[in-house]
């Protein structure tokens, strides 16, 4: 990538940090990309429920860093975008396990793009209420993963969970020297992975790769997205991986697992950790969830 690429690659990471609002101005919303309210199957002792929480618009210099501009223009196309970009779902699985209802993820909340932040009103459609929630699971701390933990007023939105993160993410995020330690494009989503942090730190426990959240539910480690992303291995007939952004978009990786995405924080960390899963999703038939895939 050359230092003009980075630089773009910078200015519009602190762009959708601060909402996006040009980027979102300038990419219409296409009907074909709305997402209905929640999908639900069973896995193993698992009865989990796909909840949207919107879309989000994202630039050519995000989704495809790697491609040549015939291969942009054709990936754009399949993702029903255009030359300015294209939107991508967010979905959130809600899992009910025994007593315990598990959110992974909290969404973008009101922080991010207006497109995004569906999670409460779609999860009262499917008459939900927030306090049901006992358990909530950050594969990572990105804004549009946790923006959705408090209320607009600052509110915790479950008020009832017990919430876990990874220990590297955590440790990374709210490192206190981390504005003389990282650089200036990654300063923003510090301050908000610490604003959501610290909403829940009196109920937050830090959690380390092999942990359960609950029977069946492993801790895998999938780094480079984040420091400290993770995703989770549900217990069942050939498992299921709940990638989180490990493996960020379906139409993209699936076809180019060798690509890298415009918001992974360590580039090549991340796409060894893609590659991992892909290669195992397809050599023992394990089944995949992923956070941005087509909905």
């Amino acid at each position: 990538m050359s230092s003009a690429e980075a630089d773009i690659l910078h200015a519009t990471r602190r762009q959708l940090l601060l909402g996006a609002a040009a980027t979102a101005a300038s990419l219409a919303l296409p009907r074909h990309v709305l997402a209905a309210p929640a999908h639900r199957f069973t896995h193993g002792a698992f009865d989990i429920t796909v909840v949207s929480d919107g879309v989000l618009m994202l630039p050519p210099e995000i989704l495809l860093p790697d491609a040549n501009a015939e291969e942009r223009a054709d990936f754009l196309k399949r993702l029903g975008g255009d030359a300015k970009g294209a939107a991508v779902q967010a979905n959130i699985p809600l899992i009910r396990h025994g007593n315990d209802l598990i959110l992974i993820d909290t969404g973008a909340g009101p922080y991010f793009q207006a497109s995004s932040g569906r999670l409460a009103e779609n999860l009262k459609t499917l008459g939900v209420k927030p306090e049901e929630v006992t358990k909530v699971v950050f594969t990572h701390v990105h804004p549009d993963h946790s923006g959705g933990t408090t209320t607009p007023d600052g509110k915790v939105l479950f008020p009832n969970a017990h919430y876990y993160v990874g220990e590297a993410e955590a440790a990374f995020w709210t490192d206190p020297a981390f504005e003389t330690r990282q650089p200036s494009a990654l300063h923003g989503f510090a301050k908000a992975a610490q604003r959501d942090l610290d909403a829940v730190k009196d109920r937050l426990t830090r959690i380390k790769p092999g942990e359960e959240i609950v029977p069946g539910m492993a801790v895998l480690p999938t780094l480079g997205h984040t420091p400290g992303h993770l995703s989770l291995e549900l217990a069942g007939d050939s498992n299921l991986l709940v990638t989180g952004d490990a493996c960020t978009s379906d139409t993209i990786f699936f076809a180019r697992p060798d690509w890298h995405f415009g918001f992974d924080t360590d580039a090549e960390t991340a796409l060894k950790s893609r590659q991992m899963l892909l290669d195992r999703a397809a050599s023992e038939k394990i089944k995949m969830l992923g956070y941005h895939w087509t909905y």
